[in-house]
């Protein structure tokens, strides 16, 4: 599979490409930097750190590679991400997108592209955090109303959205499994005289030096309480899954897929 990688030297775009480099069924044919950077024209491999030189090049013009490619792998921003989506269906690519901190209108655009190309997205692609997932629909399938909800989230202090893209769906998935919408039962943050309002999911989002992410669900009933916690200690386990999802698509055809969908949950 011949893969392309957006932002080859930011946080994430850089381990893609260290691991992707290290896969014996990916080819790195191209990373796509943003115009201006100072590592554009530089091998991929000394731009991303890999070790070694790849042969291939870091340019700013993703439509210049983009028919070398089978898939694009896009961790970069939310702005940025709507051109490559655009791209990626124009030039018929499949798409694996990770960037969070999207709207309603800017989603349902990924699910348009899903009617042309192999689309999958995935707010978190750690293995871990997605059985997590599995495991709060468990708890809420079976502890239902006996049991306040409550999310807190933990990211570096570089962290643009909250809160993550992670809490919102796991909030999603406990909503759905209470026959609900998130947005008609989230509360986030608490001030002055606020009782709790039962049924609510609660959301609390911490900022702080160079923490990478963690994620605690917190049930809580009389008597006692459940904690589900996940904790990355940096964020290779989120560049292993997202190659993951990129050999998923391999020869599949236009549709909206999910890393559940790649772990088989």
């Amino acid at each position: 599979m011949k893969v392309i990688v957006m932002g080859p030297r930011g946080k994430m775009g850089k381990l893609i490409t260290q691991v992707a480099a290290q896969r014996e069924d990916m080819e790195l044919v191209a990373g796509v930097a943003p115009k201006g950077r100072d590592y554009i024209g530089a091998d991929l491999g000394t731009a991303a750190m890999v070790g070694r030189e790849l042969g291939v090049p870091v340019t700013d013009d993703l439509a210049s590679v983009i028919n070398d490619c089978d898939v694009i792998i896009d961790f970069s921003t939310k702005e940025a991400a709507m051109e490559v989506l655009d791209l990626a269906v124009t030039h018929g690519k499949a798409l694996v997108c990770g960037t969070t901190g999207f709207g309603p209108e800017e989603m349902a655009r990924f699910r348009e592209a899903s009617e042309k190309i192999p689309m999958l997205y995935a707010a978190n692609t750690s293995k871990m955090v997605n059985v997590m997932n599995k495991l709060l629909e468990m708890v809420v399938n079976i502890l239902k109303d006996d049991v306040d909800v409550e999310i807190l989230e933990m990211h570096d202090q570089w962290k643009k959205d909250a809160p993550s893209g992670t809490s919102k769906e796991m909030g999603e998935i406990m909503a759905h499994a209470m026959g609900k919408e998130l947005s008609d039962i989230a509360v986030y943050g608490r001030e002055g005289a606020s009782p709790r309002v039962p049924g609510t999911i609660g959301y609390h989002s911490l900022r702080a030096g160079n923490i990478p992410s963690s994620h605690t669900v917190f049930f809580g009933g009389m008597g006692e309480r459940l904690e589900i916690t996940h904790h990355s200690y940096n964020w290779e386990c989120f560049a292993r899954g997202a190659c993951d999802c990129a050999a998923y698509l391999a020869g599949k055809p236009a549709g909206f897929y999910t890393i559940q969908d790649v772990l088989g949950l």
